[in-house]
């Protein structure tokens, strides 16, 4: 009797096991479907937005102005009385000329202070103070951001209104957050055993964090910049702050050149009453946007992957 009592349990708790993981395994797949769906609802709704967009550029279904989106576009000086004569190069050189700049600026000193929160600060109420505050600072709107630009680079260092240098400062500290949260959190990911053999080996704290930390955290550190430059490369408002022109018809030949950004311009033009401006010119301007954006992630994804291999 104890022996068939003995054997019966085990099959109680057999039984009862594969229902409770046949229960999680269908919640699971239920859960990724879901997540699928959504992806793919969001995507299509994009790529028919995109599509829209780009038969208003390309003029497709008006063929009687041609194609908005030509070279003449390309490499043309903008205009706002002939919506067949306006172009977008100065656009796409200040544009590009400034992810330069914000990109200098804010990649060491992001960087810098995620190193030195992460690995040398102490866990302490100042530290945590400013943890909190990087935090909040990357929730406020960038209209404030371009409110602190004005006030400091052009009215207090008097480094002139619009120009690429205050440009590129004003969004630099609108991104800054950005890439210091996510570069700690690639840090925080390095494993800490991996510290300890380095210091095992008799390394100094700057050589672990130099040869250990920094190059398995650099893909990481590097996709967090990514996300803050694509975000940077759309920003109007902080532009139209610090007093950037709405339109400059040569491309910036200094830091003090004054400069304008493709969204800048695109805004310009859809103030305009002519619905060519509306309509055409602006999807045009709007395609080519995303067109360097996604060169500009593309190049920056392609270095971040082949440094990650190398690593």
């Amino acid at each position: 009797m104890s022996s068939d009592t003995e054997q019966s349990q085990p099959d109680l708790t057999d039984a009862s096991e594969p229902a409770f993981g046949r229960v999680s395994r269908t919640k699971d797949v239920a859960f990724r479907w879901l997540t699928f769906a959504a992806a793919l609802l969001g995507i299509v709704a994009l790529a028919a937005l995109l599509a829209n967009v780009l038969v208003d550029a390309l003029a497709v279904t008006d063929p009687e102005y041609g194609s908005w989106l030509d070279w003449q576009f390309l490499t043309s000086p903008p205009s706002f009385s002939d919506p067949f004569a306006a172009g977008f190069f100065p656009a796409i050189v200040g544009s590009i000329a400034l992810m330069i700049v914000i990109a200098v600026i804010t990649f060491p000193l992001g960087v810098g202070a995620a190193i030195y929160l992460e690995e040398y600060a102490n866990d302490g109420y100042l530290t945590r103070f400013i943890q909190l505050n990087i935090a909040n600072l990357a929730g406020v709107p960038s209209v404030v951001y371009g409110l602190l630009g004005l006030g400091l680079f052009v009215s207090l260092l008097n480094l002139g209104f619009g120009t690429l240098l205050v440009a590129g400062f004003t969004i630099s500290l609108l991104i800054l957050p950005i890439v210091i949260i996510s570069a700690q959190e690639a840090i925080r990911s390095v494993p800490d055993s991996q510290r300890q053999a380095s210091y095992g080996m008799g390394a100094t704290k700057w050589q672990t964090i130099r040869n250990v930390v920094l190059p398995r955290s650099m893909p990481g550190i590097l996709t967090g910049t990514i996300l803050a430059l694509g975000r940077a490369i759309g920003e109007t408002a902080p532009l139209i702050m610090i007093g950037a022109p709405t339109a400059v018809f040569g491309t910036p030949n200094s830091l003090f050149s004054k400069i304008t950004a493709m969204p800048m311009q695109i805004f310009t033009w859809a103030d305009r009453p002519e619905m060519e401006f509306q309509y055409g010119v602006v999807a045009a301007g709007a395609v080519t946007l995303l067109v360097v954006l996604l060169t500009i992630n593309s190049i920056a994804i392609l270095i971040r992957n082949r440094y990650q291999q190398r690593t």
